[in-house]
């Protein structure tokens, strides 16, 4: 048996809809065999049949590949929390498409896993930084991913994260996005999406306060949020550099200084008094990626 070890992500990171995503040191483990039969144990209220998306993933790749399935025994650990906003269901699809890859002989490269993965998902920003690691910049492109990656040095800059007790589903997060975007708000966007990636590029956080500023979707997640605005603000008054909603929330983000303390004690006191549900927890990018551990 081989045992994976894949990363959560924050995507979106504000301006970057759909596009941008960092890998984060929250891990899924995935022991994984071949077999005859489609057999999942875990511990977590997921499907234990051929619907897992573990094993319709590996279903799909062996698929892609012209190769015939006949089943698969996984064993999931499941850390990253489940429909937050943290990329839980991209850890399935990274671990799915790097199994097969294994089980078909290694016949899949880096790039064809990022790939298939992002066709399964939609988009790269989650599955993209959960298979390379890092901050990633992702296009998919007439069934072609397109990224630039960076690892994130741990001595600059950190993260700290507020994860409510709810779940947002991506489905309800982008339900309640607008249907059409003006060409003023679309040019908002691209500009500042444009100077998010050479922030982290070039590693002048400075930038990120105004590069992750948002008009295509935060505003109406954030409706969906308890409290959010509220947090994001109080993130930015305690020193962050930016404060944003990851990926399709609820939970949100804060990139501070790798040496911050003021923000994390801030924020954690603050949520304590207003919002003793929620959990608030000191993060760094992971550079490494999806492994076999």
């Amino acid at each position: 048996m081989y045992k994976l070890r894949v990363p959560g992500s924050s995507a979106n990171v504000g301006s970057g809809f759909d596009s941008i995503g960092i890998a984060m040191n929250l891990y899924n483990y995935v022991t994984f065999e071949e077999s005859d039969t489609i057999t999942v144990e875990c511990e977590d209220d997921v499907p234990k049949d051929g619907s897992n998306l573990i094993v319709s993933t590996v279903r799909r790749a062996y698929a892609e590949a012209g190769r015939p399935f006949h089943g698969l025994h996984i064993i999931q650990e499941n850390n990253v929390p489940m429909v937050r906003g943290l990329g839980s269901s991209s850890t399935c699809i990274a671990a799915g498409v790097s199994i097969a890859g294994k089980l078909m002989g290694d016949n899949l490269s880096l790039h064809d896993k990022v790939t298939l993965a992002a066709m399964i998902e939609g988009h790269p920003d989650n599955v993209a930084p959960a298979l390379l690691g890092g901050f990633v910049a992702a296009a998919l492109d007439h069934g072609e991913v397109y990224y630039q990656r960076k690892e994130l040095d741990h001595d600059r800059i950190g993260f700290v994260a507020v994860v409510p007790d709810f779940k947002v589903s991506t489905e309800e997060a982008r339900a309640a996005l607008p249907k059409q975007l003006s060409l003023e708000d679309a040019v908002y966007n691209l500009s500042r999406s444009s100077l998010l990636t050479a922030a982290f590029l070039t590693e002048n956080y400075g930038l990120l306060r105004i590069a992750t500023k948002d008009r295509l979707h935060q505003r109406y997640r954030l409706m969906l949020v308890r409290g959010g605005e509220e947090i994001l603000r109080k993130m930015m008054e305690f020193g962050a550099y930016c404060s944003t909603v990851s990926g399709a929330g609820p939970t949100m983000l804060a990139a501070v200084p790798a040496a911050d303390k003021v923000v994390f004690e801030g924020i954690s006191a603050f949520v304590a008094e207003k919002y003793p549900t929620y959990q608030v927890r000191r993060l760094q990018a992971d550079n490494a990626g999806l492994v076999i551990v």
